[in-house]
């Protein structure tokens, strides 16, 4: 049975995508079984990991039943992939009748089996794809960049976590808040984090240990072709993903990773 895990923040440019194609590359990378769905109208997972813009078939045409999860998946060098493009953001699935929040689940079922982990990647909102990814899934990670702004909406997002625990997925378990961006020299830095460990106690989580610091290779890689850990193994950013995926899957063996990269 594979494990599912959602990277999820109703607010953009916090390093939610970047975090999603690091789990998902860093996995595979050392010897597991990886699907990576993409949620995001964006398609920037995709992207990350490899695909192009001419896939034939996208995450919605799975969503809506058009075409079977196996005939939908991209082989990527970082593992399977379910792409995405700006077709999701009007897709529709709101006038499905019946059990709405479940659409993904039910699309996947097929293939769960196949994986290790299933990293799902969601759109900077809080709606029915997201709920769709939190019904699914086993853990929920929610990367949070060390800024005051990144702190605004977290309220909300705990409520719907909260109701999809109490309605759809009782199981889902918030694995912990992720901060990026960040500096421990500045003050900003620090006050972030103290808020972001009071906002994790509200929903029985934590902070990692790992934070993951400002490096421009994360950037730079999807625009090479490459994963983070194979583009700059020593910027101090991938070096923190490392320890990040030691903090979160300790089977993984970091030194394939690297290796491998």
């Amino acid at each position: 049975m594979s494990i599912i895990i959602t990277v999820s923040n109703q607010k953009g440019g916090v390093g939610k995508t970047t975090t999603s194609a690091a789990i998902a590359s860093g996995i595979f990378l050392a010897g597991k079984r990886v699907l990576g769905i993409d949620l995001d109208p964006q398609g920037n997972l995709g992207f990350c990991l490899g695909a192009g813009m001419d896939n034939p078939y996208t995450v919605l045409d799975v969503l809506k039943g058009t075409v079977p999860v196996q005939e939908a998946l991209f082989k990527s060098d970082y593992g399977d992939l379910l792409v995405s493009d700006i077709t999701l953001s009007s897709s529709g699935l709101e006038s499905i009748k019946g059990r709405r929040e479940y659409i993904l689940r039910d699309a996947i079922k097929p293939v769960i089996d196949q994986y290790d982990y299933i990293i799902i990647d969601t759109p900077p909102a809080l709606n029915l794809l997201t709920v769709n990814a939190y019904s699914v899934s086993d853990f929920l990670i929610i990367p949070m960049a060390s800024d005051i702004l990144s702190l605004v909406g977290l309220a909300q997002l705990k409520e719907t976590i909260d109701t999809v625990r109490e309605t759809f997925n009782p199981s889902l378990n918030v694995l912990g808040i992720l901060l990026t961006r960040f500096n421990a020299r500045t003050l900003l830095s620090r006050d972030v984090l103290e808020m972001a460990q009071q906002l994790a106690n509200q929903i029985s989580s934590r902070v990692f240990d790992t934070k993951i610091r400002s490096g421009v290779a994360v950037a730079e890689a999807p625009a090479h072709g490459e994963s983070i850990f194979s583009y700059n193994p020593r910027s101090s950013a991938v070096k923190d993903y490392l320890a990040f995926l030691d903090e979160i899957a300790p089977e993984i063996h970091l030194k394939e990773v690297a290796d491998n990269g």
